[in-house]
């Protein structure tokens, strides 16, 4: 991939460098085993990492105050941070290391920004607790060209010749059967419908809409606030189970319905008085708009004169979803939210509320875009993501990869949820406020418990499926 020298930053890329909005990825690799600081500087020099633009370019201003990419000569050890020795209070027998190293991470995300006189990326190796944490500005790229640039230094475990690989996401349309004319027809009349509703809630959220208050919502200012990070820990097949019991049903449809429930579960356990019956909590989701074809996309961008285009296209969606008491059939929540994913993807929202982004960037600058896209954090209730990794075990300089997790820098939200797959387990990190959630371990169990209550009840219906029919929601 050929750039000039001093490019200017994507739209998306000036957005995540605004303070109100500053983005940084951290992405933590548990290890088999320890890797030292060599073997990090061998892997690092024999990659694309630092053939790619990005990653040799500072971040500077140009006279009228525009961000550019200013490409430099590169210093390795300066992204290499080792500590080789154990953190955490080692008298107490609670603080393994998966808690050590999210209590490490959550810290990052609050109180560390990445220095602007070199790259913006840094590797920390945390030896004592076999992992690494790699760190990247969001205007670095999007998340999937990022994993994928970061697999291009990995190899399969079966396979020691072979990069791991993402399966790109399978497109709705395949899915579709030919319609009518008049089922045509009826398919714009509600795609214009739900656009219109949604770009007018979206709108409204900008401006002065905003969330009830309840025991999991945050607020201007809660980005400063400490925070603590945990991880609820899901298996797939589980997820697929649940998602065979209601007829095209997606992952992420079960993802939101685990959300639904365990907020629901959360709150009538740890609110003051319990939530109004149907009180609506407000998601926010980015949605990248830019095709990604993986790994085989990395191998394009990196040809000299290629047409393919780096950086960040992402779309918001705002995706309600609604406190109920638990009832006796743990799946009404997947068929809510599948309902209420289904109308979101029909409608146009994501594509224009990045239009309007772009009209606003272009228009008034990147302070007014930052600030619209603050209220709409600071008027929701939580972040969600959801990042599909390789399904084959995978290693880095010979050392197989147990898990591999992702976060980022905190938000005026009380909650921020990434959830990334890999090798048939999902792991979601729940990143909190601790102030206003003291005690997120409860949190995770509840999510984790809810996917558990729906797998028991899609199991009864595949016993029984004439007692328990199919709906298509």
């Amino acid at each position: 991939m050929s750039i000039e020298k001093d490019e200017p930053l994507t739209p998306a890329g000036r957005l995540f460098v605004q303070p109100a909005t500053d983005q940084i990825i951290n992405c933590v690799l548990g290890l088999d085993r320890p890797v030292g600081i060599e073997t990090t500087r061998s892997v690092i020099t024999d990659s694309l990492l630092i053939k790619h633009p990005r990653f040799t370019s500072l971040l500077v201003k140009d006279n009228h105050g525009r961000e550019r990419w200013k490409t430099v000569e590169i210093e390795i050890d300066r992204h290499i941070i080792f500590l080789p020795n154990a953190l955490g209070n080692h008298d107490d027998d609670d603080d393994d290391d998966e808690t050590i190293v999210n209590d490490y991470i959550a810290d990052l995300t609050v109180s560390c920004p990445l220095s602007t006189d070199k790259p913006l990326w840094e590797i920390h190796i945390l030896a004592a607790h076999k992992c690494v944490v790699i760190r990247l500005h969001h205007a670095l790229g999007d998340g999937v060209s990022l994993l994928s640039l970061m697999l291009t230094m990995c190899r399969k475990v079966s396979d020691g010749d072979k990069m791991p690989t993402i399966e790109p996401p399978s497109s709705s349309r395949s899915n579709h059967r030919r319609e009518s004319g008049a089922g045509r027809f009826w398919k714009l009349l509600k795609t214009t419908w739900f656009t219109l509703i949604y770009m007018l809630e979206f709108f409204m959220r900008s401006v002065w809409v905003r969330d009830k208050e309840t025991a999991v919502r945050g607020g201007a200012g809660v980005e400063l606030w400490p925070r603590k990070l945990v991880t609820a820990k899901f298996s797939l097949d589980d997820m697929k189970t649940v998602k065979s019991s209601v007829v095209n049903t997606t992952i992420n449809d079960v993802l939101f319905a685990v959300i639904s429930s365990g907020l629901s579960r959360y709150l009538e356990m740890h609110s003051r008085k319990p939530p109004r019956e149907g009180i609506q909590m407000t998601g926010v989701a980015m949605v990248n708009l830019r095709p990604s074809q993986g790994i085989q996309e990395i191998t394009e961008l990196m040809k000299k004169n290629s047409r393919s285009r780096w950086g960040n296209k992402f779309g918001m969606m705002l995706l309600p979803i609604y406190y109920h008491k638990n009832g006796s059939d743990p799946l009404e929540y997947l068929k809510r939210a599948k309902k209420m994913i289904d109308r979101k993807k029909l409608s146009l929202e994501a594509f224009l509320s990045y239009q309007i982004g772009y009209f606003v960037m272009k228009c008034f600058g990147a302070k007014i875009a930052s600030l619209l896209n603050y209220r709409i954090i600071c008027n929701t209730s939580f972040t969600i993501s959801n990042v599909v990794g390789p399904k084959e075990e995978f290693m880095i300089a010979g050392i197989p990869v147990t898990y591999i997790r992702t976060t980022s820098s905190s938000l005026a939200h009380a909650i921020t949820m990434h959830m990334m797959s890999y090798a048939g387990k999902a792991d979601m990190q729940i990143l909190v406020a601790k102030d206003l959630i003291p005690q997120p371990e409860i949190l995770a169990k509840c999510f984790e418990d809810a996917l558990l209550e729906m797998k028991e009840a899609a199991l009864k219906i595949g016993e029984n499926p004439s007692k328990f029919p199919q709906n298509s929601g």
